[in-house]
């Protein structure tokens, strides 16, 4: 079975399509999401910094992958990177950020991989694509899913005024989060 923890090192590499270009400056959208803390968070209404990690979907272990996933450039690794976001969560708050993952899987299937993975922060579910659609996040289909790219966003009260995009690899982006967050 897969190791949803680990990296394959022959993954090939996304490469930036400008499907983010028009984010920055834009405000975040006024959609209340549900969240895998049982509430619903609407993003565009927190006041101060806020990184937003947009990830495809995660694997469930024991369950296979969509078939040809990790010949998708920037699909294989939501695990290590929530885990990465996980294990540096304290850090993060320390320069003054929250962090929330999002993805277009439904909540329960989000509250599986938060409770197993012991992730400290909220996750919260656009399966009806609205945030997406929003912002005109980038997407992809597989296994007749449509997923998003991976992208990070940072916004400050509520005005995205960062992204990360493409990432790679996925658990690479806590510390491009960390770099931005201490020289800006």
């Amino acid at each position: 079975m897969t190791n949803l923890n680990q990296l394959p090192t022959d993954l090939p590499v996304p490469k930036d399509d400008g499907a983010t270009d028009h984010l920055i400056g834009m405000r975040l959208p006024r959609i209340a999401l549900q969240a895998t803390t049982g509430k619903f968070i609407d993003l565009g209404s927190l006041i101060g910094k806020l990184v937003i990690y947009c990830y495809p979907m995660t694997g469930q272990p024991n369950v296979a992958l969509p078939e040809g996933w990790d010949q998708i450039p920037g699909a294989r690794g939501c695990t290590p990177q929530s885990c990465s976001f996980r294990d540096h969560y304290q850090e993060l708050q320390a320069l003054g950020a929250e962090v929330v993952g999002l993805s277009t899987q439904a909540t329960d299937y989000q509250q599986e991989m938060a409770d197993r993975l012991h992730l400290p922060f909220p996750v919260v579910s656009d399966d009806k694509l609205l945030f997406q659609k929003a912002l005109q996040l980038p997407t992809f289909v597989a296994a007749d899913m449509t997923l998003l790219k991976r992208v990070t966003l940072i916004a400050n009260n509520g005005v995205i005024e960062a992204v990360h995009y493409p990432i790679f690899p996925s658990d690479s982006d806590p510390a491009w989060v960390m770099n931005y967050l201490q020289h800006h």
